[in-house]
């Protein structure tokens, strides 16, 4: 058999809010389907029913904007208090323009409005980026373990966009049991050249592979991957920050 894996959506998962039990959730609705967890599977699981668990929503009303925060709004178009919600969640502004925040969150991702987000929320509300993702994936990975009994993988993805090329793509924002990078430095191709600069995003290759199942619109938050063999490890998504002293891009 060639090499292969399977993405397979877990359908059937309840509207999740603040408090629910996620672990069984996606426990139930895996095996309901026919496709109960097995060992080695890794699943990847939108950020935003792991925000809506944790409570990370936020409602517009009860958010008061500073005077510099309605100066920037005004300049970018933008409601002053969906602003106030993004500087809140961000480190610093790395830059501001046509509509846009970039920053980068104090968990260190950099990245348009800090994740914050309204689709899929009523209204008046906002949705934040987990407090820590890593955190987060790994209390997915201990209780399914438990549940299951089964060595598994969590991947948190969300979805960001890209310098220099259109359209969004799912990251791994949160990682748990598995190593996010694979290294090649040092190995000799084909040709005898040793590999000086490969260092793949696993984790983030993964994410991205998921989302086509996922969807923005098809209400699957959760994807196994199957039949993958994967490197374990508890690295965390740390590793897929680059050291800014190495970043031409900032």
């Amino acid at each position: 058999m060639p090499p292969r894996y399977e993405v397979i959506g877990v359908e059937g998962l309840p509207e999740i809010a603040r408090g629910d039990d996620l672990v069984r959730a996606i426990g139930h609705a895996s095996a309901i389907q026919g496709t109960p967890l097995a060992a080695g599977d890794l699943l990847v699981v939108s950020q935003k029913i792991v925000s809506k668990a944790e409570g990370r929503i936020v409602r517009l009303s009860e958010i008061t904007p500073t005077a510099d925060t309605v100066r920037m709004a005004e300049e970018l178009g933008r409601d002053p208090r969906l602003i106030e919600i993004i500087l809140r969640e961000s480190r610093r502004v790395v830059r501001r323009d046509k509509g846009v925040l970039i920053v980068e969150t104090h968990q260190g991702w950099i990245c348009a409005n800090a994740g914050v987000d309204q689709s899929n929320v009523d209204a008046d509300s906002a949705c934040l980026l987990p407090e820590d993702s890593d955190r987060s994936a790994r209390a997915l990975r201990d209780g399914l373990r438990a549940l299951t009994g089964h060595d598994l993988g969590i991947i948190i993805a969300d979805t960001f966009g890209r310098p220099w090329r259109e359209g969004l793509t799912n990251v791994a924002i949160g990682v748990a049991g598995l190593e996010p990078l694979k290294s090649y430095l040092g190995e000799k191709d084909p040709a005898g050249h040793v590999l000086q600069a490969t260092i793949l995003a696993v984790a983030d290759e993964l994410a991205s592979a998921a989302e086509p199942i996922m969807g923005k619109l098809d209400r699957i938050p959760v994807v196994i991957i199957r039949g993958l063999d994967w490197m374990r490890g508890e690295s965390g998504s740390g590793p897929l920050l680059r050291d800014p002293a190495r970043d031409l891009f900032r």
